[in-house]
């Protein structure tokens, strides 16, 4: 296995297939073709250029376009909405963490405020964003399965093509966990004006599942592969996510079954946690990491976008939070706008000072009287743009951390979770927790001597995760993200904290694609 993060970005320079698999979400238009001469015809005439296309799927993940200007025929991936705001990792990141304790941002503009507050509409663009987004990758990933057919019995082509079939499968995920019953593309849909059939949240559950279990034999072993691209392993751990969540998605549960993938990671030997928890998190957390399944992969110099890593670091720092902290960042300024509630830190107790989880300082005051003032709440300096020995990354203000998807300490808490609600091995459920517990604490003083209450369960999951995209969905699960006995700061707009509409578990299917196709597309309720 190769760590070169670089490897699957060789075919990105060469090629722009926004155009030519026309695929703009904000249209319904399949048939349209480059303006560079390249046609889907000529794309996968050759081995190198089958590669390119698929490093394009991939690529779609960490960049938001292939740079220049639109009406050259580049630009951005998604029209008609800002190339940063559609970046994926940004949009994940506004939708699943700025809604909960773990994360408030100042700034005003964008749709931005109504996240916390729980205030959002069918308009909003960072919604948009994602939606498009995870809608984009599902159709590039269609489109490659489509033309790459008739060279399925090719071993390589085949690898690729489960890989891809893999990467749909995680955006389907998105929009599963996220939109609940989105359009439904695959590589049997048409080319031409096409109106997309809306797929129930159960339907979309089955056609998730048995995609992951039908690429398994086709996809690479546990770490054969290339750093950062999908293997066995990432699809057991997001069959685990998927069976963790069953009982939200379906109304019936399969913890049962989110145990038995967790442990088929486990169990393959190939993962260990990493030593250091603050180094999975750095510029060079591509080297010498064992715990990371699947990460999206960044460089400061040669995948630059305003989004991704770029927007993590640089959103969450500044002057003061520099001089506050201490802690070196890795970027020339920062934009100052997200930070934490008193609600994370809190999640820490007694024990911030010694679970090494905690990479977080409070401001002057962690009394957010003021949304908007940055300077007020938590400042999270747990994603740097520093590598392990202290330098800075490679550039000032583009960052070169990658984004981990999945890591090992996420398949322990999914067993230990199971476990907790009867559903997996209890001894086993607590020797998986207290491994996550031990690394967090550098001994075994803050071990668990049984396996914790669900409310406990949770806060250990807010400890290990946050930031990572997660914590939305955790509180989902555990009945708390609307709900009054569960509040945190400007939680629903109240400063101190409220419950907020039960239809807020979903979002809503973006306005103008209910619009577009409205005969087969039906709004989420409260919409």
């Amino acid at each position: 296995m190769t760590t070169d993060k670089k490897i699957l970005r060789r075919g990105l320079t060469a090629l722009s297939l926004v155009t030519a698999l026309g695929l703009s979400s904000c249209t319904k238009d399949l048939d349209r073709f480059p303006t560079n001469g390249e046609t889907s015809q000529t794309i996968y005439n050759s081995p190198a250029k089958t590669f390119q296309a698929f490093a394009k799927v991939y690529g779609a993940f960490a960049l938001s376009g292939n740079g220049g200007k639109n009406e050259d025929g580049n630009g951005g991936d998604i029209a008609g909405i800002d190339e940063g705001a559609s970046d994926f990792v940004r949009g994940l990141f506004n939708l699943q963490e700025l809604p909960t304790e773990t994360a408030i941002c100042a700034w005003g503009d964008g749709g931005v405020p109504d996240l916390h507050a729980m205030s959002w509409s069918s308009s909003n663009p960072i919604i948009r964003g994602l939606y498009y987004r995870s809608i984009y990758q599902i159709k590039l990933a269609s489109e490659f399965l489509k033309n790459t057919e008739s060279q399925a019995s090719d071993a390589t082509v085949r690898t690729y093509r489960a890989e891809a079939r893999f990467l749909r499968a995680y955006q389907y995920w998105v929009l599963i966990d996220l939109f609940g019953n989105p359009p439904f593309v695959d590589e049997s849909t048409p080319t031409g004006k096409v109106y997309p059939r809306q797929i129930s949240r159960s339907e979309l559950f089955n056609y998730i599942e048995s995609e992951l279990k039908a690429i398994e034999s086709d996809l690479k072993t546990p770490k054969a592969g290339d750093y950062g691209r999908a293997d066995q392993a990432a699809a057991w751990a997001l069959l685990s996510r998927l069976y963790l969540n069953a009982e939200v998605y379906t109304g019936t549960e399969r913890y049962a079954d989110a145990a038995t993938y967790a442990e088929k990671v486990i169990s393959s030997g190939k993962y260990s946690l990493h030593s250091t928890y603050a180094n999975l998190f750095l510029a060079d957390n591509n080297l010498s990491n064992p715990e990371v399944i699947l990460s999206i992969n960044y460089d400061g110099k040669k995948s630059q976008n305003w989004g991704g890593m770029t927007f993590l670091i640089n959103s969450s720092t500044g002057g003061t939070a520099k001089a506050v902290t201490g802690v070196a960042m890795g970027v020339n300024g920062g934009w100052q706008g997200n930070r934490a509630t008193k609600g994370l830190l809190d999640l820490f107790g007694a024990n911030k000072a010694t679970d090494k989880r905690c990479l977080m300082t409070a401001a002057a005051t962690t009394d957010i009287t003021s949304v908007t003032n940055f300077d007020q709440g938590v400042y999270v300096h747990k994603f740097r743009n520093v590598t392990s020995t202290g330098a800075n990354g490679s550039d000032g203000d583009q960052c070169d951390a990658d984004f981990p998807l999945f890591r090992l300490a996420e398949l322990y808490l999914n067993y230990a979770e199971a476990a907790v609600r009867g559903k997996a091995n209890t001894a086993t459920g607590l020797q998986y927790l207290n491994l996550v517990r031990a690394r967090a604490y550098g001994a075994t003083t803050g071990n668990y001597s049984a396996l914790p209450s669900l409310d406990e369960m949770l806060a250990e999951r807010g400890r290990e995760l946050y930031w990572e995209g997660h914590r939305r969905t955790d509180l989902i699960r555990f009945g708390k993200f609307v709900s009054a006995d569960y509040v945190w700061p400007w939680k629903a707009g109240v400063k101190a904290g409220a419950a907020s509409q039960a239809y807020r578990t979903l979002y809503p299917i973006p306005a103008d694609d209910i619009q577009a196709n409205p005969e087969k597309l039906k709004q989420n309720t409260g919409y």
